[in-house]
């Protein structure tokens, strides 16, 4: 059983920070890809950062200079730290994880598609 577990959300003013923070626990073998997405009202789910397992980063346009994503490999964690919040950034923030599961500590099972639970996050102006 592999389970993704957000925290940080919350309420703030335009121009304000938040930190968000994902760990991933469970079976877990490997983890490739994890990100963070959104979803608004009445909108569609977008992807908003993405980063390797190699540290490689992906953001959308609209918060590249604002925010930033991390991982740490040895907790399997990852974390969106936003600045110089928007009304226009308020959502549920999900994190999302491509992850190959453990059949052992030799063994590689399939890889899966896991998301969190979604933390609201919301900015007023």
């Amino acid at each position: 059983q592999v389970q993704l577990v957000e925290s940080g959300g919350g309420l703030v003013q335009a121009g304000g920070s938040l930190r968000l923070s994902c760990a991933a626990s469970g079976s877990i073998f490997s983890i490739d890809t994890m990100g963070w997405y959104r979803q608004a009202p009445g909108k569609q789910r977008e992807s908003v950062a993405t980063i390797t397992s190699g540290g490689r980063t992906n953001y959308a346009d609209s918060v590249k200079g604002r925010f930033t994503i991390s991982r740490d490999n040895a907790k399997n964690t990852v974390s969106l730290q936003m600045n110089s919040l928007k009304p226009e950034d308020t959502a549920v923030y999900y994190c999302n994880a491509d992850i190959s599961i453990r059949y052992s500590d030799t063994v590689r099972g399939p890889r899966f598609d896991y998301w969190g639970q979604g933390t609201q996050v919301t900015v007023s102006s």
